[in-house]
């Protein structure tokens, strides 16, 4: 079968990566790809949101799959437009409809959807410009700090948790008012703030069924001790070792069952991922969001720890099948570590030539933001490169990640120094 990959990042080189290994992979297409996704399939320069260019793509390369990784042409709907076309009633698609990806697209949505299917999560209220008033009333209902989400799509920017309230209450105003994050935020979700520890579960479900995935923990702040501006992650560890039996069932029982009922009952067409965003209070989960794609940096410390054929699972999960066949986990741990630009999240410089591949050792370096010229390696991003390892427990793949880190040479690289700092004492 051939495959093709929609994306340009981390987390398209880390599954074009895993599906590589599958005996059913023929070629892999990877659009528009990067100078890592080069070395494993073809790169094809085609938009992600291009819908005709795609399906011409198909065409050409006689393409059986389609893994839809970034959230935009999801939520914009490429896969009603191919399930709206017969002649593509062949090919298996990986990612929800336009309708079941607003669980993504729209905060309100998926609060929405929580509450209706007794999904734990914090209390919250949305708000308009019409109703700002009442944003600001409901901001001094609650305690500090305050949690403040663009309800659509922002690039992982669009959350604030401010310790102010007058700050909160001019922050809104800039989000509903003055549109800080663009159409994203013309209208805000505000919600009671979870006093807790982060982590990331992953469930590949058909509708009906699912399939749990290895969980992991990311970073997502810039500064070291989780400061500074937020960013697209800075690093993730997999599995989070606060992870035990009681809180694996609860997560299972409280969060994961009544989310894919939901979207049975429901009837919601999903064939895909779903990243599911948790809050460990005390541990209880609550449900902080809800992703209609694979993690990124997580996917490059979850595709590592699958063992068993990701592309059949895959073509499970299309067909309907997925209750027939066990996802099967690597008895490992998986770390990675961001390499970013100088200035990211805000301005920063692309073009930087990068150097040290060929020092690289006991790790595997996923490609998030680079281009290949003329047979250099190129910065082409604000998240460049997740160089991800292996280890009998997180603290021995930690050392492996940092180790290789080091290694990996272009002018302005940064990176943190503390990921899984929270995590020591476990």
């Amino acid at each position: 079968m051939n495959i093709l990959i929609l994306g340009s990042g981390g987390r398209e080189h880390a599954i074009a990566w895993k599906l590589k290994q599958s005996k059913s992979a023929q070629q892999i297409f990877i659009a528009p790809g990067n100078a890592g996704t080069s070395a494993i399939g073809n790169n094809l320069n085609i938009g992600v949101s291009d819908f005709d260019a795609i399906a011409d793509s198909i065409k050409k390369h006689s393409i059986g799959m389609l893994v839809v990784g970034p959230e935009a042409p999801l939520v914009e709907g490429i896969v009603d437009y191919f399930e709206e076309r017969p002649e593509f009633s062949d090919v298996r698609i990986i990612g929800p409809a336009k309708y079941g990806a607003q669980l993504e697209g729209s905060k309100e949505f998926a609060k929405d959807f929580m509450i209706r299917n007794n999904v734990p999560t914090a209390r919250f209220k949305s708000f308009t410009e019409k109703n700002i008033a009442a944003g600001y009333s409901f901001l001094e209902s609650l305690k500090a700090p305050y949690v403040l989400k663009a309800d659509g799509l922002a690039g992982g920017k669009g959350v604030l948790i401010l310790n102010n309230l007058e700050e909160a209450k001019s922050e809104l105003k800039a989000m509903l008012m003055d549109a800080k994050f663009g159409a994203a935020s013309s209208s805000v979700v505000i919600e009671e703030y979870l006093d807790g520890i982060e982590m990331s579960v992953f469930v590949l479900t058909d509708g009906k069924n699912y399939q749990i995935l290895p969980e992991a923990k990311d970073y997502k702040r810039i500064g070291e001790g989780d400061t500074g501006l937020n960013t697209g992650g800075m690093g993730a560890v997999s599995p989070v070792p606060f992870m035990n039996e009681v809180l694996q069932e609860r997560i299972k029982t409280r969060v994961v069952e009544p989310s894919v009922k939901g979207l049975k009952e429901e009837n919601i067409n999903y064939k895909g991922f779903l990243f599911i965003g948790l809050m460990i209070v005390d541990n209880e989960p609550f449900v902080i969001e809800y992703n209609v794609r694979m993690g990124d940096p997580e996917t490059e410390v979850v595709m590592p720890r699958i063992k068993s054929d990701l592309v059949e699972h895959l073509i499970a999960c299309a067909d309907g099948t997925l209750n027939e066949s066990a996802i099967e986990f690597e008895n490992n741990a998986a770390t990675t570590i961001m390499l970013v630009a100088a200035g990211y999240p805000e301005a920063y410089e692309k073009g930087k030539e990068m150097k040290g591949f060929e020092q690289l050792g006991d790790c595997i370096a996923f490609h998030a933001g680079t281009k290949e010229i003329n047979g250099k390696v190129l910065t082409d991003g604000g998240r460049i490169l997740a160089v991800s390892a292996l280890g009998e427990n997180f603290k021995d793949a930690l050392a492996k990640s940092y180790r290789n880190a080091d290694r990996i040479l272009y002018e302005g690289k940064y990176y943190r120094k503390d990921i899984g700092f929270d995590l020591m004492d476990y």
